[in-house]
């Protein structure tokens, strides 16, 4: 049995067809379906139902699979261990992070991580929290940055700063200037731009609208910090983003809401049982550097 016995079966578990999977490891598909045979004769069980228009695995796959691809990234981890380069002259780095921090928090961190390390190779991911602790614990990731909770079984986490969060509106919106905080029973007769469900400050927001039983009027969902800031910023609409957010846009003005939304802890993310290369290590600290001086 050799790694590549692993990889094919798993190819065609992923792809539910031979020809695809083929495609996809730009092997024939006959040495393919041969490679499976002989992992199949080696462990002496069937690993592939090839009965139906889709190939699936069988309850024996399922379980060899699941070890298998816990195996696949362990062994993957220790290859990165062996060519992580302590003086960072060259490396990979994978950072993922939900999206209102793309908008004033990762850029300056990236700057100044590439200015120190050029030779290594930063993947900037942004995303859902969720699908980070995944990402994290299927070492598709490295670093996350998200907020605090009840995090997944496996994922490590450190605090390193508060983010406050505000009604947002436009420079001509009949809101801008207002000196009084709103009460947000009130808020039910400006209709709202907000985040998607699928992003854990929308749900940070529903919650605190379902806690003063108030139902806001939500005009326009949307999966971009940049598409709401755009919305807002022509009048018509209000949203909430982190102050940070606002304090960098002239044409926005934030509007105290009585109560006012609660601040979140935002945190730093990482596997627990995971080798940490040099440039995770490196960029973690910058990240600590900048979350101590704001």
């Amino acid at each position: 049995m050799e790694l590549r016995h692993i990889r094919y079966l798993l190819a065609v578990a992923d792809h539910g067809n031979f020809t695809r999977a083929a495609e996809f490891l730009h092997v024939s598909q006959p040495t393919l379906s041969q490679q499976v045979r002989q992992l199949e004769r080696a462990l002496g069980v069937q690993l592939l139902d090839r009965s139906g228009r889709a190939v699936r695995l069988t309850e024996a796959g399922e379980a060899y699979a699941q070890h298998a691809r816990l195996a696949l990234r362990d062994l993957d981890a220790g290859e990165r261990a062996i060519h992580d380069v302590q003086d960072l002259s060259r490396g990979q780095l994978r950072v993922a992070m939900t999206p209102t921090f793309t908008a004033y928090f990762i850029g300056p961190l990236v700057h100044e991580f590439h200015a120190a390390y050029p030779g290594v190779t930063l993947t900037v991911i942004e995303t859902t929290q969720d699908r980070i602790e995944a990402d994290l614990l299927a070492d598709r990731l490295d670093l996350g940055i998200a907020f605090a909770g009840a995090h997944a079984a496996g994922i490590e986490s450190v605090a390193l700063f508060t983010e406050h969060l505000s009604l947002v509106v436009g420079s001509t919106h009949a809101l801008a200037g207002r000196t009084k905080p709103l009460p947000v029973a009130q808020l039910a007769r400006f209709p709202l731009a907000l985040l998607t469900r699928d992003f854990a400050t929308r749900t940070y927001i529903d919650a605190y609208f379902e806690e003063r039983r108030s139902a806001p009027s939500i005009a326009v969902e949307a999966n971009s910090i940049g598409a709401l800031v755009e919305f807002v910023r022509r009048g018509s609409l209000a949203t909430v983003l982190p102050d940070a957010i606002t304090l960098a846009h002239p044409d926005l003005a934030p509007v105290a809401l009585a109560p006012a939304l609660p601040s979140r802890t935002v945190e730093l993310l990482r596997r627990g049982t995971a080798y940490h290369s040099a440039a995770a290590r490196a960029f973690a600290a910058i990240i600590h550097d900048a979350a101590q001086s704001d």
